[in-house]
């Protein structure tokens, strides 16, 4: 029988851990094409946590480009620049995403990464970044639709009641990934492809560490939306039996027209 590992580490930890994934490096890979980077544009990665990956884009970038990560933690900021604080391309900035400390036009490219799913007003933050981005300035959000989140087992109403606990309450805006072309669309951007990303998980050690079963479990039990006896009979269920899950992350690439 698997048994399933509790999450504990802290969300930076988790981060670096999902980049440093052959799932993460898949769909970032992926999102980095749609953005189209060249040398000697100015990116701005919108919460950037510890920075992750902002070598990538600097690389993208190339000796005279420029890379802003922007985020509200103010922990995460420090950690990111102190890792790139040599790195000439890379700056770093404390703000919140809802009012960027960026002039008007002043970006090539922007990106979020599962950011919008989190934030408070995830039309404002669109707006902003139509306000930051030149014309013919290109944003690509990579964010999850957590209702697409699929768990097989025996007891299919703990799974559907389990999915619903992330995209209705564990998750600030857990339908992000199918609203977004609407968003953009409303905030004057130019909406160009739309690309499901499915990931497939058949073994529970790996989705767990992604997904944190036992931890969300114990939120949901907090929440008094499972009780400890469902929320325990559930999970040994995951571990007794053959595994297989899978959630959709969208890709949408947008465009600010002159």
């Amino acid at each position: 029988m698997e048994k399933l590992v509790l999450e504990t580490t802290r969300p930076d930890d988790y981060l670096r851990r999902l980049a440093d994934s052959d799932i993460g490096r898949r769909y970032k890979a992926i999102a980095v094409e749609q953005l189209g980077v060249r040398g000697g544009d100015t990116v701005v990665d919108l919460g950037c946590g510890p920075g992750a990956d902002l070598v990538a884009l600097a690389e993208a970038v190339g000796v005279n480009g420029r890379v802003i990560g922007v985020d509200v933690d103010a922990a995460a900021i420090e950690q990111a620049r102190a890792e790139h604080a040599l790195d000439s391309r890379i700056e770093v900035r404390h703000c919140d995403i809802h009012e960027l400390s960026l002039a008007d036009g002043s970006a090539d490219r922007a990106r979020t990464d599962r950011v919008l799913q989190h934030v408070n007003r995830p039309d404002v933050v669109l707006d902003e970044i139509r306000r930051i981005l030149r014309p013919g300035g290109r944003a690509v959000f990579a964010e999850p639709d957590w209702e697409t989140l699929v768990v097989d087992s025996r007891d299919r109403e703990l799974s559907r009641a389990y999915t619903r606990f992330v995209a209705d309450v564990a998750v600030r805006n857990g339908a992000i990934g199918r609203q977004l072309p609407a968003l953009a669309l409303r905030s004057g951007l130019e909406v160009g492809d739309v690309l499901p990303i499915t990931t497939v998980f058949r073994d529970l050690e790996p989705a767990d560490r992604v997904l944190g079963f036992a931890r969300v479990c114990q939120r949901a039990v907090d929440a008094e939306y499972l009780t400890r006896e469902q929320a325990d009979r559930w999970l040994e269920g995951l571990a007794a039996e053959p595994f297989f899950a899978s959630v959709t992350l969208f890709i949408v690439s947008a465009t600010r027209t002159a």
